[in-house]
């Protein structure tokens, strides 16, 4: 690997979710669903990280680490347990959190929306019904103002894209995606700080290249996802298939910054009917025990499609990789931060790479995915700090990776003769 150099102002960082880490979100659906949906929910979450707990260790060590950014959610199933009732201990412990992240130079990139909601809300339909956003909006304007000191960019949603080409998703498609809109607004009410949501960018392939059908059914789920996006966004016009095309002026320009989650990419085919095509078996690297989408790297998917985004500055939100092997991580981190490398070499104006995840977590049923440049051992809640974790941290401390870094860190990897490129 070749060595690059990022801007001294580039910031580096690291991205969790508050329902993944935090533990016992007793009043959020999801802590609902996971007694109902055993078959969807393995494992249960139960105390997760125990962030909610030990934050302040998890504090020092993210510093002693040398992160420069922080993104974190708030749940809003704590802060607003039943409908019109806050509870102003868990606000007063968020604070305390924002006050210690602060105290070390760390900046905060604050998650309004990361797919936990409080259960009165889904009771009441939650984002199935569009009448309902009075109710997020009623949480913004009554958290933003109160923690606003101590945020220096704000995410309303988390991927508020979904990448299936099943007709029922579009309705609630729409609908966050003018939460989205009405909700950028209401932060600017209240901050200067850049707003915008995370967008979960997929690199589509068609499976076989030379079926014209698999090619357009590529360009379709492209649309569903990146593309439909981009329009909404740019031009306040929401399209879909299947569906009338709805134009929203408060959704157009409604974004300061591209926040983008990349992990690689995914294949289309005509002959399904969610159009999902399977991915080449020679590509599939089995890095956990169990079947995950995360069996591809595709950093390639950077360059290719980030160059959409130019027209404003883009953050990575999200890049990460689940692996036992440590070695795997470091190989994607290294990898994928070249290709961002390059990417900012033809034009993007790239700020920021967040690594997901700070620390392994519940991910979203399962502990098996080990996603954490920190490991944790979910019964006794050790943290141990992974290779990867320093390699990330001389990444930080020289703004860039150099093939000494590289070959100190793949060397029990790597056993074999190469050559430098000249």
């Amino acid at each position: 690997m070749s060595s690059v150099t990022f801007p001294q102002d580039f910031l580096f960082g690291t991205a969790t979710a508050s329902y993944q880490i935090e533990g016992n979100c007793i009043h959020s659906q999801l802590w609902e669903d996971e007694r109902k949906q055993p078959e969807r929910f393995p494992d249960k979450s139960g105390n997760a990280c125990h962030f909610w707990e030990l934050y302040p260790q998890d504090i020092e060590l993210f510093h002693s680490l040398g992160w420069k950014v922080f993104r974190m959610s708030m749940e809003w199933s704590r802060l607003e347990p039943e409908h019109g009732v806050h509870d102003e201990k868990a606000l007063a412990r968020y604070l305390d959190m924002l006050e210690r992240v602060a105290g070390h130079g760390i900046r905060v990139s604050m998650t309004l929306d990361h797919w936990s909601r409080p259960l009165w809300f889904e009771k009441e339909g939650g984002f199935h019904k569009r009448e309902n956003l009075r109710y997020f909006l009623d949480y913004i304007n009554y958290i933003v103002p109160k923690v606003k000191d101590y945020v220096d960019s704000w995410i309303v949603l988390n991927e508020f894209t979904n990448d299936g080409m099943d007709r029922k998703n579009f309705g609630i498609l729409k609908n966050l995606t003018v939460a989205h809109g009405y909700g950028y607004h209401a932060v600017k009410q209240h901050t200067h700080a850049p707003v915008s949501s995370t967008h979960a960018l997929i690199a589509w392939a068609a499976e076989n290249p030379q079926d014209s059908l698999d090619r357009l059914a590529a360009q379709m789920r492209d649309w569903s996802t990146n593309a439909y996006v981009l329009h909404a966004l740019k031009t306040g016009e929401m399209v879909l298939p299947y569906m009338d095309g709805e134009y929203l002026p408060e959704l157009k320009g409604s974004y300061d910054f591209w926040a983008i989650n990349y992990y690689t990419r995914h294949y289309a085919s005509a002959r399904k009917g969610d159009m999902s095509g399977e991915r080449y078996p020679h590509n599939r690297f089995r890095m956990i025990d169990r079947p995950f989408f995360l069996e591809e790297f595709y950093p390639d998917g950077l360059v290719e499609q980030l160059p959409r985004f130019q027209d404003k500055p883009i953050w990575i939100c999200e890049n990460g990789v689940c692996a036992e092997d440590d070695r795997f991580r470091i190989v994607y981190l290294a990898q994928h931060l070249m290709a961002l490398r390059e990417a900012m070499r033809r034009g993007c104006d790239v700020r920021g790479y967040l690594h997901w995840s700070a620390m392994d977590n519940w991910e979203w049923g399962s502990f098996k995915p080990r996603f954490g440049l920190v490991g944790v051992d979910f019964e006794s809640q050790k943290r141990t700090v992974r290779p990867s974790a320093l390699f990330y941290k001389e990444i930080i401390a020289h703004s860039g990776i150099t093939e000494a870094m590289v070959e100190k860190w793949l060397r029990p990897l790597c056993d074999f003769k190469t050559y430098p490129i000249r």
